[in-house]
């Protein structure tokens, strides 16, 4: 029997001894020891409004010495009602009605079983399978993996999985590419779902998901011109209903307030965490459209719930992280920053032999790195190019975000950007020259494998 005198902490981190941060400001974070680092990733695409803003941290002490919880079967508060007034114009959903949680992954559990209720409510019971792309990102709880389209992610939990179906990815760089799973056309990708749903038992799809823009696994990508509204239009016609993942995407992380506003889409249920609180509190919900909520609700009682969901607290934070958004133009200003920070990088690393592309919408940016430009190859994984990567882009002061297994779902190393929407012109070029050093001197293309 092994043990240890006292408690210790299960890290995430794969270092023996990670840095320990003592505080952040605006886009950037401090170690013990004194060290600034960019947070050119925001944590996990997460910190919109700036690390350090006292007036959310005001708003939370207030709400918390006031009313710190209320279990929300037997109570409302005035946090979230008045949450729920102001987000309603901003959100891509008619008549929305939001059910918090506590992150991304329950909001991707709850739309599921909201789509499931909707279906039992209107008498179609049948209405159980789920399509979503590969490719994807939805969460890493059992129903929101299963979801997901990652096989790195998914490998290890195999046996428990199998219950949702995947479609093709709208990834036109690897569009056709063996093992991506993957096409670049709006026309084959919404004949693909309206064939799998045709094929299917009858009236038995009740949800198409995915995120507007994949964000953590492939890297800021974007689907084809038309995309969005072929697939709303074959949901539509076949009774499915329409499931936006903004959970990185939304409040303000592309330069819109949603993804989906990029084409003027409107799901029947949209996921929304991070961004929802900057990282200031652990929050999430979802955004039922008025048909699904008044469907749902008429048959009785939601059977549904979590300790945490409808938090004041939660609440409290998101309505004054939603204010900061709107007073100070922070949606904008994400575009424009976005934008500078796009045209930077390309300069910097754009005719880099091992950059196969850079990609982004607002402050939300993907580099994909390949060993053979020409034919979009990627480097192998024993390589390590990724881990690499991230550790000379941090000892260039700059954290950045990272994910491997793009292309054929084992090769192939990404990096996302994503910094505070308050990031500086100073601060974009320290992340040009720290991502850009990283790559120049870590992903060589006559790089071999001992």
């Amino acid at each position: 029997m092994t043990g240890h005198a006292t408690g210790r902490v299960f890290r995430r981190s794969a270092s023996a001894d990670p840095p320990v941060a003592v505080a952040a400001h605006g886009a950037t974070i401090v170690d013990a020891d004194g060290r600034e680092y960019v947070d050119a990733a925001g944590g996990a695409v997460v910190v919109n409004v700036g690390h350090g803003r006292s007036e959310i941290a005001d708003a939370m002490a207030s709400q918390a010495a006031a009313l710190a919880y209320a279990h929300g079967s037997a109570f409302t508060t005035e946090p979230l009602e008045a949450y729920a007034r102001e987000l309603g114009s901003r959100l891509p959903v008619d008549e929305p009605a939001i059910y918090p949680v506590s992150g991304g992954s329950e909001a991707m559990e709850t739309a599921l079983k909201l789509a499931r209720a909707y279906h039992l409510a209107r008498g179609e019971p049948d209405r159980s399978q789920v399509f979503a792309r590969w490719g994807s990102y939805h969460g890493n709880t059992l129903g929101a993996l299963d979801l997901s389209g990652r096989e790195p992610l998914r490998r290890p939990y195999g046996g428990w999985l199998g219950r949702f179906r995947h479609l093709s990815a709208a990834y036109p760089y690897r569009a056709g590419a063996p093992g991506a799973n993957a096409l670049g056309s709006a026309d084959e990708l919404a004949a693909e779902l309206e064939q799998a749903i045709e094929t299917a038992e009858p009236d038995s799809v009740a949800a198409f998901v995915g995120e507007p823009i994949v964000g953590a696994t492939l890297g800021a990508v974007a689907p084809p011109d038309g995309y969005w509204e072929a697939i709303a239009d074959v949901c539509r016609r076949a009774g499915v209903l329409l499931i936006a993942d903004e959970v990185m995407t939304g409040f303000g992380r592309t330069g819109r307030w949603f993804g989906m506003d990029h084409w003027g889409v409107r799901p029947d249920l949209l996921a929304a965490a991070k961004g929802a609180t900057g990282g200031y509190w652990p929050f999430g919900f979802v955004a039922a459209s008025g048909e699904v909520h008044d469907t749902v609700r008429a048959a009785g009682p939601f059977v549904h719930g979590f300790t945490y969901s409808h938090s004041p607290v939660g609440a409290a934070v998101a309505r004054e992280v939603l204010r900061i958004l709107a007073s100070e133009n922070l949606v904008e200003r994400s575009r424009a920053q976005g934008e500078r920070l796009l045209a930077a990088m390309r300069e910097r690393i754009g005719g880099h032999p091992a950059v196969g592309d850079i990609r982004g919408r607002g402050l939300l940016l993907g580099i994909e790195l390949v060993e053979d430009r020409a034919a979009r190859a990627p480097f192998p994984r024993a390589a390590r190019l990724t881990e690499r990567l991230v550790a000379a882009a941090r000892e260039r002061g700059v954290l950045v975000y990272s994910a491997t297994g793009c292309p054929n779902g084992i090769d192939g190393d990404l990096l996302v950007l994503g910094p505070p929407f308050v990031v500086t012109d100073e601060e974009l070029d320290r992340i040009v020259d720290g991502v850009g050093g990283a790559i120049e001197s870590e992903a060589r293309t006559e790089l071999t494998i001992a």
